[in-house]
């Protein structure tokens, strides 16, 4: 079984491999235009939750991987996905770098790609048809009547056609 790599491990990228036009392709994503505002101070790694319990993810890393032009490595890995879209990054960037709305973007060239977590289309399946990633059940209900609480609608169908009108992620749509 192979060994995941430390925070420390350093990686070798075949200059080749890199795509010049990559932070350029994220800058005109939208939520992605300040990218190149980062000169890698790293206050968004020191105060990110995600972080924490994740070593792997390193918002600093991510943003220079992107600069440098390394599209394969952070599009096919899972680690964008990761970010939790909490905002403490954002909100400590000293220079105002939208750091979760640059994941987001991230994300976006990603699912377009067709390089998604398998939760992500089985999200956009349960969003489709029950407008809701958690659907209720006449349990779900009764547990909120006992509670004092009012009922909650079992499905929302004006999600579905909404979908339908943007995309689905993974079909080229934006």
């Amino acid at each position: 079984m192979e060994e995941e790599k430390t925070r420390d491990e350093a990686t070798i990228v075949e200059e080749s491999s890199l795509d010049v036009g990559f932070a350029g392709e994220v800058a005109r994503e939208p939520g992605g235009e300040g990218i190149r505002k980062c000169y890698a101070c790293g206050t968004c790694t020191a105060g990110c939750p995600v972080r924490r319990f994740h070593p792997v993810f390193n918002p600093r890393r991510i943003l220079r991987m992107v600069l440098l032009g390394m599209r394969d490595q952070v599009l096919k890995e899972p680690f964008v996905w990761v970010c939790a879209t909490c905002y403490t990054c954002q909100e400590r960037c000293p220079q105002g770098v939208r750091i979760a709305s640059i994941m987001t973007a991230l994300r976006n060239i990603a699912v377009r790609l067709g390089n998604m977590p398998e939760i992500v289309p089985m999200q956009v399946k349960l969003l489709t048809e029950k407008g809701t990633l958690y659907p209720l059940d006449d349990f779900d209900n009764k547990k909120r009547g006992k509670a004092g609480l009012p009922a909650l609608l079992l499905a929302h169908e004006d999600v579905g056609p909404l979908l339908q009108e943007s995309g689905k992620p993974g079909d080229g749509a934006k």
